[in-house]
């Protein structure tokens, strides 16, 4: 019908006076901007996590793949590093500047059997530890991280939209600049 007067009928239909989304306040503006800051935390360290299994995977694997074994001496004793020194058959000393790996329960002045990479001498664990003794404390880092992300998230979710609901903190329409008038003309 109104085609045929000449004037083309718009093809979106025009949002209704209640479909626009309520103005979005300072303040939940910002508490938005902070949930993604924690979001983007929580992924961050879990990645982290992730990265460092994955290396002494792989670092167990080097080790493995061309394992030499013999004993050493524990320099110095830490919680996360400790030094040795050990000699190699080809009668080299090796010091490497990082360390062991799974350096846990040792004391300076003791005597440890230590495995290496023959390719890289000083790439060294302490004999009959591996990848697995990083499980335990990788899952303990996850579980803590994403249980405090979480109600972090939520409590801050909750606090921006004034309600349980978190759908409108992550719905991307509700962002969208509406100008006046934008959506009342047809194309």
């Amino acid at each position: 019908m109104a085609e045929q007067a000449g004037v083309a009928e718009p093809l979106v239909a025009a949002p209704e006076p209640g479909d626009e989304p309520a103005p979005r306040s300072a303040r939940a503006e910002r508490l938005r901007k902070v949930c993604v800051g924690v979001a983007i935390a929580g992924v961050s360290v879990s990645v982290l996590v992730v990265l460092l299994f994955l290396a002494a995977w792989r670092n167990d694997y080097l080790i493995g793949s061309d394992k030499g074994e013999t004993t050493g001496e524990v320099l110095s004793a830490g919680r996360l590093r400790s030094a040795v020194m050990y000699v190699t058959p080809d009668g080299v000393t090796h010091n490497p500047k990082v360390g062991v790996l799974y350096p846990t329960n040792l004391t300076a002045g003791e005597r440890i059997n230590v495995e290496y990479s023959r390719a890289d001498p000083d790439l060294v664990r302490v004999a009959g530890r591996d990848v697995r003794v990083a499980i335990l404390p990788a899952l303990s880092v996850l579980a803590v991280t994403w249980a405090l992300t979480l109600p972090t998230l939520w409590l801050l979710m909750r606090a921006a939209t004034g309600s349980m609901s978190v759908r409108p903190i992550f719905d991307p329409a509700s962002y969208r600049r509406r100008v006046p008038g934008d959506g009342d003309r047809a194309d």
